[in-house]
């Protein structure tokens, strides 16, 4: 999560929504890195998770992210909850909650749905205070 912080706050310094994302191999080498990039590649997608997820299915050279793990700084939200789940990534690991936007358990828990053939683990609330103090700081700056 300390990596997926630092990547929060590369973010912040760029104008970017603070979140960081780290995908995990099975052994826990580091497959991708990413933070927000939506403002300045003026993509709605480029979410940190989404980054994240595509750099480590090109490292591993599949689309299927088996045995690894996403830790992200913020709750993910709809899109990047479903891309969890269709990367088949075995865990997702969370800091700060979104309730206005969270898809892995706050607002839906697209994550856990039962009628999906994959449903990984999550593991939220990890630094969750750290995490959400790094959201709070970047938009009481912006206001």
């Amino acid at each position: 999560m300390r990596l997926a912080l630092a990547q929060a706050g590369r973010s912040a310094a760029l104008g970017e929504v603070p979140v960081g994302a780290v995908v995990l191999d099975t052994d826990g080498t580091v497959l991708a890195t990413a933070g927000n990039d939506r403002e300045a590649a003026a993509d709605p997608t480029a979410h940190a998770e989404i980054l994240a997820l595509r750099t480590a299915a090109r490292a591993r050279g599949d689309w299927r992210l088996t045995g690894c793990t996403l830790v992200v700084t913020l709750e993910p939200c709809t899109m990047c909850a479903g891309a969890a789940v269709l990367s088949r990534v075995d865990r997702i690991v969370y800091g700060a909650i979104d309730e206005k936007a969270g898809a892995v358990g706050s607002l839906w828990d697209v994550v856990r749905d039962r009628r999906l053939n994959h449903r990984p683990e999550v593991i939220p609330g990890v630094l969750a205070d750290e995490c959400a103090a790094v959201l709070r700081d970047f938009f009481a700056r912006r206001r």
